[in-house]
């Protein structure tokens, strides 16, 4: 299957997953006490694959290509099992040990895009979703020099059980895209949605 047919996948079965079962995550119970000092109890989940001294467990990147018609965004498509659809993603990874978010961005460059790229910018820690689970990442800016020779003829290194497919959209009208995305039936990662809400607010505001 090559990475344009990622949207042939589809979803077969849903089933509770047994504890002992899993590998990339786990549910935990978490008791705190609350401003009145109550003690309460939550739900959370976990990811097990965080590198031991990490302080993230991955990266979401920024790549923007200068083109004549104007900046625009490198963006993948990719079926996603927990929502049961494809979804549009900026380029993104788990950390590995030892790297920094730097070099982590740079690693998932080359091997989800095939582009070469340098590390310009990184954020805050960002959490995802803290009402749910302590999933957390750095979003990394890159810069892509296109004139050079192995920006060219771009190979992708995706591993067996990955099908990605990159695109790209104009970031003045990425607000636009994403809503025509969603009408076509694809889901919207929020990184990237709020990074197109980011776009339109600025322009409300007339932030530049």
């Amino acid at each position: 299957m090559s990475a344009g047919e990622a949207g042939k996948s589809k979803l077969l079965s849903v089933e509770p997953l047994a504890h002992d079962e899993a590998v990339w995550t786990k549910l935990v119970k978490i008791n705190y006490l609350d401003p009145n000092g109550t003690q309460r109890d939550w739900e959370s989940a976990e990811r097990t694959t965080r590198p031991e001294g990490s302080d993230i467990d991955g990266v979401g990147i920024v790549a923007i290509l200068q083109k004549p018609t104007g900046p625009e965004l490198i963006l993948q498509k990719q079926y996603r099992p927990s929502v049961g659809k494809v979804c549009i993603e900026v380029p993104a990874g788990l950390i590995d040990a030892g790297e920094t978010a730097e070099q982590c961005a740079v690693r998932e460059m080359k091997e989800e895009t095939g582009y070469v790229a340098e590390a310009s910018a990184v954020t805050p820690i960002m959490f995802n979703d803290p009402g749910f689970c302590n999933t957390n990442l750095r979003m990394v800016h890159v810069t892509i020099d296109i004139s050079l020779p192995e920006n060219q003829d771009l190979k992708p290194e995706l591993e067996e059980n990955e099908f990605i497919e990159v695109f790209y959209a104009p970031l003045a009208s990425l607000w636009e895209e994403c809503k025509k995305l969603e009408a076509e039936g694809y889901a919207i990662d929020a990184r990237v949605g709020t990074l197109a809400e980011g776009i339109e607010l600025a322009k409300q505001f007339k932030l530049s």
